[in-house]
């Protein structure tokens, strides 16, 4: 502060920055960034922040968690806005960063506030000294940083979506504003009219700053002189303040629209247009074309894109959309606003209610094949106009007006593209009614020309598909966070899958697909000493926190040799199950089913401070007996908020005993003689009868006496909604002989029932058969498995 500056009182300052959060436990919203266990969350709490680039609408809490972050660091940390400073300003941060690295090897935050207003030059700058370690960029954009900031940077930092905070979120900052003493209004009783304070977080659109400033308007203006630095403050402590209503719409008349015409938010809101354009729903389109015009969207921009959606999406369905809207177009320059509102309208509606066809993409095919290819014009498609005696150019040509109904079959493509198809009329409109004498026509052109046809039409179109499908055609959640790729953990990655069996892979990823996982998920598995879906998890779930709990102390020392590659805060959280009491380990308690490793209690203190999205059990239970006992264990984990998060879920995946590979039925179906083919129907017999639990001895009955119907009714008896389905996965398997003798040895309970099934004699010829078929081949060897989805 300058010696002649005027002492700065905090209360001058506006509520919205009076009432920032000083640390993450009064952060508010955003849990998906930076709630329990969440990566941010740990880096900023572990001191261990990388360069990273929170992007959202105002009033979110980037700069706010930026605040946080310099509170909690012990870094050197410099704040920079990118509005306000040149490059001499830069300069300066980076000669003070380099100074504190050489003399006190102190790394620097440098928050830079607005980052996409700096042009490339500046932001060019900064690179080298954000690659070498001296600089940790954090970096807060309402523009979209893959578009608006330099990709190199981009490329070198996390980056973290922030969202709009929900009624709750708002509801919670207003109340710590009306309750805080120091910096808010708890030192005075203010009350609202009902509906007043509802209306200010209604109005406010998920914006906090807006909510805050409104509330500061309305608490202030409200009483007849506000002077809280005053001894006595005035209005005195403890005086009712009631807001009603009509102050509180005063206070903030305009809802918050999210929109910008030169930003992110005006290429979502006009891509949500023309998509429910495209979607055919009119309530859709009229939603999302006043969103843009309330914002003071320039209509002619909208009447561009509806002309192109009319040729692009409508076309030949109905060839009359083009000249619909460029006459409501011609229409809205003569009228304007605002009641030309009405020809937006007519437009959208007319779009929105039009058969669609996308046909008009072959075009793009056809350029793609112009692009990969210089092809030669057909002699008789050449102009003979100037050189036909001495090149023979035209000759050839068939006129097609010559004759009947002015079509001829003649080769119209290059010699190279002979046959190739472009354009697929559509099954709608208009287009509908000429589809038919377009394929015919071109089926006896093709005829004509070739003798052979090639098909290498792709219905979609090579250029629509390769544009429009570039994160694939399976719905998913929106991703609110990012991290650049790793090729040495990339490359770890893959040599950590090398060798799985397929049955395997398929397992976990049926797993994990059933999960839905986000990016910025924590996820807890149970039994992850085998890493099968440890390691899925934690490549899907980046952003967030992915725990095991290993049942031995070598499967744990296992994962931490294969994560060692890892850093501290990327590498999963391991834990052992805890050794269960003297008490359980007793002889006589042998067969109580023991869930304790389900125990919220003792999770809470293996993963203190993390509430998981997703858990993931893999075979909990054997016998029936245990079911029960698992499904009630579960459903007090998933509702236990000190390690369950909101909407938690967990996936079970269950092997189903009874429903084992047959190994009769391995044989069954091949060329085998009558002999073997009567011993093996015989043991088929047997089989089911052992798995059904009919003939298996009472030692091993429990393990076949339920199905996905008692698991899925367990479940439901706890309180948990569940859906539940069997996936069977194949295995290619190899029987040798050392198989054969185990599963066969009359020491087994398998074997045992068997033979005396089947009786001695055709008991050894069956496993004779069963040996003799064996060999130099492989099976496909069957599992069966229930994929559940549990939550409350």
């Amino acid at each position: 502060m300058d010696l002649f500056d005027a002492p700065r009182n905090r209360n001058e300052e506006p509520l919205a920055a009076r009432m920032r959060p000083r640390n993450l436990d009064e952060y508010i919203g955003q849990d998906h960034i930076v709630g329990k266990g969440r990566l941010l969350r740990r880096a900023i709490a572990a001191d261990q922040l990388t360069s990273v680039i929170f992007y959202g609408p105002p009033g979110t809490g980037k700069t706010t968690l930026a605040k946080v972050i310099a509170n909690h660091t012990k870094s050197n940390f410099l704040t920079l806005n990118a509005v306000l400073t040149g490059v001499q300003n830069i300069r300066d941060a980076i000669k003070n960063a380099d100074d504190q690295k050489r003399l006190y090897n102190r790394k620097t935050i440098l928050f830079v506030d607005e980052v996409h207003r700096w042009n490339k030059s500046q932001q060019d700058a900064l690179l080298p000294w954000v690659e070498n370690g001296t600089i940790i960029l954090v970096g807060a954009t309402t523009e979209n940083p893959f578009f608006e900031v330099n990709k190199a940077l981009v490329s070198r930092s996390r980056v973290f979506q922030l969202k709009p905070l929900t009624k709750e979120d708002l509801t919670k900052a207003a109340e710590m504003a009306l309750k805080d003493k120091e910096r808010g209004y708890g030192r005075w009783n203010v009350k609202f009219e009902p509906g007043a304070l509802e209306h200010l977080i209604e109005t406010a659109n998920g914006d906090a700053r807006s909510l805050l400033n409104a509330l500061e308007l309305a608490v202030e203006t409200t009483p007849e002189k506000w002077a809280p630095d005053e001894t006595p403050c005035v209005p005195p402590e403890d005086t009712e303040i009631y807001i009603t209503k009509e102050t509180a719409e005063e206070s903030i008349q305009k809802k918050v629209v999210l929109y910008d015409r030169d930003g992110d938010y005006h290429y979502d809101i006009i891509s949500a247009f023309i998509k429910s354009l495209r979607g055919r729903d009119p309530d859709a389109a009229l939603y999302w074309m006043a969103r843009m015009i309330s914002a003071g969207e320039d209509p002619n921009f909208i009447f561009r894109r509806m002309l192109i959606s009319a040729c692009e999406d409508t076309g030949l369905a109905d060839p009359y959309a083009l000249g619909v809207v460029q006459s409501c177009a011609a229409a809205f320059d003569r009228i304007g606003l605002p009641e030309g509102q009405y020809m937006l309208t007519q437009a959208a509606l007319y779009l929105a209610t039009a058969p669609k066809s996308n046909s008009a993409m072959a075009y793009f095919d056809a350029m793609k094949a112009v692009q990969s290819e210089d092809a030669e014009v057909p002699n008789h498609l050449r102009d003979n106009s100037r050189d036909a005696e001495g090149f023979g150019h035209g000759a050839g040509y068939l006129y097609p007006h010559a004759y009947r109904d002015h079509w001829v079959a003649q080769q119209y493509l290059p010699d190279s593209l002979n046959g190739r198809v472009f354009y697929n009329p559509q099954d709608q409109g208009y287009e509908k009614t000429i589809k038919d004498d377009v394929l015919s026509r071109r089926e006896i052109q093709i005829a004509a020309l070739l003798e052979e046809t090639q098909d290498t039409v792709n219905p979609i179109g090579d250029w629509w598909e390769a544009e429009h499908l570039k994160n694939g055609s399976v719905k998913t959640g929106e991703n609110l966070t990012f991290s650049p790729g790793q090729k040495q953990r990339d490359a770890w990655q893959k040599r950590t899958e090398s060798g799985r069996p397929e049955f395997l892979l398929a397992l976990r990823n049926a797993a994990t697909q059933k999960a839905a996982l986000n990016r910025h998920h924590c996820c807890l598995v149970f039994g992850a000493d085998d890493g099968l879906l440890l390691w899925e998890v934690w490549r899907r779930t980046p952003e967030g926190c992915t725990a095991g709990l290993c049942r031995t102390k070598r499967g744990f020392e296992v994962l931490e040799q294969y994560g060692q590659n890892l850093g501290d805060l990327e590498k999963p959280i391991l834990a052992v199950v805890p050794p269960a009491p003297a008490s359980q380990a007793a002889p006589e308690n042998a067969d109580t089913p023991n869930f304790d490793w389900l125990s919220a209690a003792s999770l809470g203190k293996l993963f203190p401070d993390i509430a998981f999205d997703r858990f993931f059990i893999r075979d909990p239970f054997v016998k029936k007996q245990e079911i029960e006992p698992f499904a009630e264990k579960l459903a007090e984990l998933l509702t236990d908020a000190s390690v369950s998060a909101k909407n938690s879920v967990c996936i079970v995946l269950q092997k189903l005993p009874c429903k084992s590979q047959r190994l009769s039925q391995l044989f069954l179906p091949l060329n085998i003689t009558a002999e073997q083919r009567t011993l093996l129907t015989k043991m088929n017999e047997a089989e089911e009868s052992f798995y059904s639990g009919k003939t298996a001895p009472d030692s091993v009955k429990g393990f076949f006496a339920w199905n996905a119907d008692d698991v899925k009714a367990a479940l439901e008896k706890a309180g948990t909604t569940v859906t539940l389905e069997e996936a069977d996965f194949d295995e290619k398997r190899v029987l040798t002989d050392d198989d054969i003798d185990r599963w066969f040895s009359t020491s087994s309970s398998y074997g045992k029932t068997i033979s005396e099934s089947m009786g001695e004699s055709d008991f050894k010829k069956a496993v004779d058969a069963v040996r003799i078929l064996s060999r130099n081949r492989t099976f496909q060897w069957k599992q069966t498995h229930i994929i559940v989805s549990v939550s409350k």
